[in-house]
């Protein structure tokens, strides 16, 4: 086994054991609700992805000033796929020309990102959990203990990606991502524990509107790290588009959410919902480990501690509905596991995460609408019962 596997395999293990130790003590916290309005998680990743894709334009400025547009001094150090230059761009070359001391720009190239990476994964998983419930979002993220064990975690796999892809800027990039471990969980918990929005249950309909509000968020995350994370800001001109079209998702999602009534009242909906609560509680902490298990590390054990925290999401989540609520889950799941085999068969993707994200929607819709179905038949036939 290689150093970089050992590690990433070790923070698979310490931040699952973390996971299934704390995440149940937090989720049955008591509600700390506060008067008012307060900016959500959605406006903080705003933010950041402002700040990095601002970072690239100045990069991209900086590499035509000092290096004529060629970043082959920084690509022969990285894999295929990055630094793909915005050629003739005429914002770039109108800022390349009025750059105040070019070479202070030099700390655009890989440096500046490193310090914004977690704070987009962290705010982005915020926006998840806002989207679902605003109690569930400032218990978990206004938890310094989950908040800094999640940093830590997330720290821990880029630093060993730094390492993997060793370059003269590593040694400064692990320094910037360590300092952003000591910033960004003071702004998270800051944010979330200002949230004023109260615990909420969506029902299956509103969960078709979080899905949708997931896919773009999605969306979103995968056109940021393409055009501005892996410094790809000439794939940008075709990718605008996305990107607007993932923040109004985003944004009219979370408001539509937000003036949902409420739940329906459906039994199997309230134990889908509730098993999604736990799976995003459980998977907090753990998530980018397990994701970079699959590429850096043992991917059984990824899977492993996937399966477990999956298992008892689903044991938390249907608590007392098991009986009821089971068989439809079930035959939900099924049907969106294979509605999701189609979606992700019917087009070829660039990436796997734009599969998986695709694959993810799909599953989650499908199974909503079978449980809206499950409840909605179960609704008549006891009104039948009840007329008889």
């Amino acid at each position: 086994m290689t150093p970089t596997a050992l590690l990433v395999d070790g923070a698979v293990a310490f931040a699952t054991g973390f996971a299934v130790r704390a995440v149940p003590r937090v989720v049955r916290g008591r509600e700390r609700a506060r008067a008012g309005r307060t900016a959500g998680p959605a406006a903080a990743l705003t933010v950041v992805v402002a700040l990095v894709l601002l970072n690239q334009l100045l990069c991209a400025a900086y590499l035509l000033r000092v290096h004529d547009g060629d970043p082959s001094y920084v690509t022969r150090y990285l894999p295929e796929g990055w630094f793909a230059q915005p050629v003739g761009n005429p914002v770039v070359e109108w800022l390349a020309e009025r750059l105040p001391v070019p070479g202070l720009f030099a700390v655009t190239v890989l440096r500046v990102q490193a310090f914004l990476e977690l704070p987009l994964v962290l705010f982005a998983y915020g926006t998840v959990l806002r989207l679902l419930s605003p109690g569930l979002y400032r218990r978990l993220l206004g938890s310094r203990p989950l908040v800094w064990a999640a940093a830590l975690s997330y720290t821990a796999v880029f630093c060993v990606v730094e390492r993997d892809l060793h370059n003269p800027w590593t040694g400064q990039d692990l320094v910037v991502r360590a300092a952003s471990c000591l910033v960004t969980p003071l702004m998270v918990t800051a944010l979330a524990r200002r949230e004023t929005g109260g615990e909420r249950r969506l029902g299956a309909v509103g969960l078709l509107g979080f899905t949708l509000g997931l896919w773009a968020l999605g969306q979103l995350v995968l056109v940021v790290y393409d055009t501005a994370l892996l410094y790809n800001l000439g794939h940008l001109g075709a990718r605008w588009p996305s990107l607007l079209l993932a923040l109004v998702g985003v944004f009219g999602a979370t408001r539509a959410v937000d003036r949902w009534p409420g739940a329906d009242g459906g039994e199997t909906a309230a134990a889908l919902e509730g098993v999604l609560r736990w799976s995003l509680a459980y998977f907090l902490v753990p998530a980018l480990a397990v994701r970079y298990s699959v590429a850096f590390g043992t991917p059984l054990l990824g899977a492993l501690a996937g399966g477990l925290v999956g298992v008892l999401a689903l044991r938390q989540g249907l608590g007392g509905r098991a009986g009821a609520a089971l068989p439809w889950l079930l035959v939900g799941g099924a049907a969106g596991l294979v509605a999701a085999y189609l979606a992700v068969r019917a087009v070829t993707d660039a990436t796997y995460e734009s599969a998986l994200l695709r694959a993810m929607a799909v599953l989650l819709g499908t199974t909503a609408l079978t449980c809206w179905f499950a409840d909605r038949g179960r609704a008549q036939r006891a009104g039948g019962a009840a007329s008889r």
